[in-house]
């Protein structure tokens, strides 16, 4: 499945780290960048490295936090926004043609077992 979603991706430009970080900044907060790193599951070197990528591509903006100077928040811009919606359109498709014939039961039998391996305490 993620070798699928990798290359649905590309063929739209992106990457799956890209979409990881759309994801996290889709609902047009700010969102600090270790909170991003947390969620994406990629060390903070290789994020900033993104941001620079989705900066010049104007997917994305920096601004510091008005409550502590130091820190840095991440916002999605109205270009991002675009992408994510578009990405989100095409990856939606590709899972109901990918698990189409499976009922409710199986797909929340899929959830869990998926939850489960990012989270073995559970």
């Amino acid at each position: 499945m993620t070798r699928d979603l990798a290359r649905l991706l590309q063929e739209e430009g992106s990457t799956l780290n890209e979409w990881r970080t759309l994801l996290v900044l889709a609902d047009g907060a700010s969102h600090p960048m270790s909170e991003i790193a947390a969620f994406a599951l990629f060390p903070a070197p290789t994020l900033t490295r993104l941001i620079d990528r989705m900066v010049a591509d104007n997917l994305v903006y920096r601004k510091a936090d008005p409550c502590d100077r130091r820190r840095v928040l991440v916002h999605i811009t109205s270009r991002g926004q675009e992408r994510h919606e578009r990405l989100a359109q095409r990856i939606e498709g590709a899972q109901v043609a990918m698990l189409g014939d499976a009922d409710g039961s199986d797909l929340a039998r899929l959830a869990a077992l998926l939850t489960s391996l990012l989270d073995p305490q559970r």
